[in-house]
């Protein structure tokens, strides 16, 4: 019995070792194996290199420029005559170069546990780098890779819709880890909002090293790819509206009713593009930001103003869908509408007159609207003011667009813990008060007026050729389609008609256009006042804002072109020749058919 337990525990003890053999040998040798082919095998991702912006026509409007990047080896920090040998070799050779912030880069990226190159210089011109390549190449210490470097050709040309790249930080980097790569992204205007798109994806490259790091050969390699976008905005067009605009501060957008297509926008005045791509010193950065014009902001679609008078067809609107006026209604059009003991004046001394919304669309009439409103009551206008596109977003693919404000009770409840008054009603029916809006807001209203129809204002015209499909929608009823004609036929006699706020201003136009001026006061006007300043008295940061948007041919609206010149003073005179230009040029490139031109 004893030796039996003997021979058991013997045969138990072999078997185990056996076992244990088996797996150091055999199995454990299959997991080392993976281990040290992981250790040989080195594995690189590939940084895409950013796709590139065109216009309609294939002009190009962000570009990459073709360079060089220059990495020193690691641990040089140990032989510090052989570090600054090759800083110095750089420094002579590029004069623009600084050794000592050269150095001071190298060594705050230098670990000792790196293994890679590190990047000193991060992009040196094609042809600035060409005649001293071969020379370069031959230092053992010098890494040379090809690169890339944002470029916008026409510096500030469409600057708030192009938008610029600027260097990762932290947080982009834990967005988007492919920001690690590429070291940059989008940072305002299409360069952001398509930043996944023009960014890209990473490619990989592996290869055999050894236990030096040396490579041996490539294994696998698969390319980093990306994707170019083309815009809706014509070059040329884009040029002559800026021209147009001059040295003012404001607003244009020339939009496609077809589709909502945007066909040239600026936002005055512009900046340069180029110097953010590296970064700018802060003497230029507060430049840009003490102006009072604001050339950092982007107005089509960050900046809020009051509309004015271009609100009145949106308002007319809302006083037939509360069935308390119609079109055909006649209101009284004189100097003021007395409420509460305060005068609310009309835009200029009238007589009296009773008028239809036809003419008071024409004249621009305010006390017709303070009228209605009065009548018709703010909780039955301000759903029709957002089924118009106020106080909504427009969809534009542009970064942060702004909602606006469209007052209402429970806006001013929430916003002000303060009541509604009917004075606040009033001002609401001229685009006064609290009321707030953008230029693209203003353009996407006046096509729902020209055409009936909804469109989604937008730059992306195709990625990689592929065209994108915009939504046009039918947002109206019977009713508020039939009452079209009126607000139209008001529109058509403000630009034709004598007596009408824009007929002077868009008489150069030559094309018949349909038309609303807006005045948008930014000081208020005290009521012992008895007669308005004239606007050229004024401080010019006091002089009201100046509205024009339009549609046309009337016969066929193909276009809405929207202007603001702020502290422009009257919408008519200050916007309107700015807009009959524009319209000029664009049957001048054949986007408007001669057909349409007005008869001499």
């Amino acid at each position: 019995m004893r030796m039996r337990i003997v021979y058991a525990i013997l045969i138990s003890v072999w078997t185990i070792l056996l076992v244990r053999i088996y797996y150091l040998s055999i199995k454990s040798n299959e997991y080392y194996e993976e281990i040290a082919q992981n250790n040989a095998i080195k594995t690189e991702l590939i940084a895409p290199v950013r796709g590139q912006v065109f216009d309609i026509k294939g002009n190009p409007l962000a570009v990459n420029r073709l360079g060089f990047s220059v990495s020193l080896k690691p641990h040089l920090r140990k032989d510090d005559k052989t570090l600054k040998d090759e800083i110095e070799a750089l420094a002579s050779t590029f004069t623009d170069l600084n050794s000592t912030k050269l150095i001071k880069n190298y060594l705050k990226s230098d670990s000792p546990y790196n293994q890679e190159f590190v990047e000193v210089v991060e992009f040196i011109d094609y042809d600035a780098m060409l005649p001293h390549f071969a020379k370069l190449s031959l230092r053992p210490n010098l890494l040379i890779k090809p690169a890339s470097k944002r470029h916008y050709p026409y510096d500030y040309l469409a600057s708030h819709v192009i938008g610029y790249v600027g260097r990762a930080n932290q947080k982009d980097i834990q967005t988007d880890e492919l920001t690690k790569l590429t070291n940059y992204t989008g940072r305002s205007g299409i360069e952001r909002f398509y930043n996944s798109v023009l960014q890209g994806a990473s490619g990989e490259r592996k290869t055999k090293v050894t236990a030096l790091n040396q490579e041996i050969e490539e294994i696998y390699y698969k390319g980093a790819t990306s994707q170019n976008i083309k815009l809706t905005l014509d070059l040329e067009l884009q040029k002559f509206v800026t021209e147009a605009f001059g040295k003012d501060a404001g607003a244009v957008v020339v939009m496609s009713l077809k589709d909502g297509a945007i066909l040239a926008a600026g936002s005055f005045p512009e900046y340069n593009l180029n110097p953010f791509v590296t970064g700018i010193s802060q003497k230029e950065w507060d430049e840009i930001i003490k102006d009072l014009d604001k050339p950092f902001t982007n107005k089509l679609v960050n900046a809020l103003y009051p509309p004015g008078s271009v609100v009145k067809m949106a308002m007319g609107m809302a006083f037939f869908n509360s069935g308390k006026i119609d079109p055909t209604t006649k209101i009284m059009c004189d100097p003021y509408f007395e409420l509460g003991g305060r005068k609310f004046r009309n835009w200029k001394n009238y007589g009296y007159e009773n008028m239809t919304i036809v003419e008071a669309i024409k004249e621009s009439c305010d006390t017709y609207f303070y009228r209605g409103a009065y009548k018709v009551g703010i909780d039955d206008i301000s759903p029709v003011l957002e089924k118009f596109g106020f106080g909504v977003k427009s969809g534009i693919d542009l970064p942060n667009e702004y909602i606006g404000v469209v007052p209402s009770k429970e806006w001013k409840r929430t916003k002000t813990k303060e009541p509604w008054y009917q004075g606040d009603t009033l001002n609401t029916s001229i685009g006064q008060g609290s009321f707030l809006v953008t230029p693209v807001q203003v353009a996407r209203d006046t096509a729902i007026f020209a055409t009936g129809l909804d469109v989604t204002p937008h730059f992306l015209h195709s990625i990689d050729e592929n065209v994108t499909k915009w939504e046009v929608r039918d947002i109206l009823s019977d009713k508020e389609k039939a009452n079209l004609a009126y607000v139209r036929k008001g529109m058509y006699q403000t630009a034709n008609i004598f007596g009408g706020t824009g007929f002077r201003a868009l008489s150069s136009a030559n094309i018949r256009l349909g038309a609303k001026t807006g005045t948008a006061q930014v000081v208020g006007i005290s009521q012992t006042d008895k007669n308005r300043i004239n606007e050229n008295d004024m401080k010019y940061y006091e002089r009201s804002h100046a509205w024009i948007t339009t549609y046309g041919p009337v016969e066929e609206p193909a276009f809405v072109v929207t202007a603001m010149v702020e502290h422009g003073g009257h919408g008519g005179s200050a916007a309107g020749p700015i807009v009959a230009k524009i319209y000029n040029k664009l049957i001048e490139l054949g986007y408007i058919d001669k057909k349409y031109l007005k008869k001499k």
